[in-house]
């Protein structure tokens, strides 16, 4: 087994629970769950996003979401690669949030590629693939 290539974003797994029978969801469904993952800060976000707004309905949609996704811990070279980023990007002058900056990392780091619905941001990561199935299945097409 080769493991994951492509790490989900919070905004890509929100779309999921949003829109459980929608043509993103079913693109995932029809995957090898081996194929995806997320990590662990997309996790933490969404768990956040639940709490705030306080919904018991919601909570289970992600409790379910996340059973069938792996989560993946920061481990190995992540804090490498974050050091590497921050540094590139800030030198350009054009930083970016600290959790997207640890989830760029994460899947950089694993050399995954990241699915967003956010890749203007994170196109400007050095050495990160970036995919935004969203936009492929809205039919405008792929966004890199």
């Amino acid at each position: 087994m080769a493991g994951p290539c492509y790490l989900l974003d919070t905004n890509i797994l929100s779309a999921v629970v949003k829109q459980p029978a929608g043509s993103l969801a079913r693109r995932i469904a029809i995957m090898n769950r081996e194929d995806y993952c997320t990590s662990l800060v997309v996790a933490c976000e969404l768990r956040y996003g639940v709490l705030k707004k306080g919904s018991p309905n919601l909570a289970a949609k992600v409790d379910q979401l996340l059973m069938r996704v792996d989560v993946l811990p920061l481990e190995g070279s992540v804090d490498l690669h974050y050091a590497e980023v921050r540094v590139a990007l800030e030198k350009m002058g054009q930083p970016i949030g600290h959790n997207d900056l640890l989830i760029a990392a994460h899947a950089r780091a694993l050399g995954l590629t990241l699915v967003t619905d956010n890749a203007r941001e994170f196109s400007r990561v050095p050495g990160l693939r970036v995919e935004n199935w969203l936009a492929e299945s809205s039919g405008t097409g792929p966004t890199l």
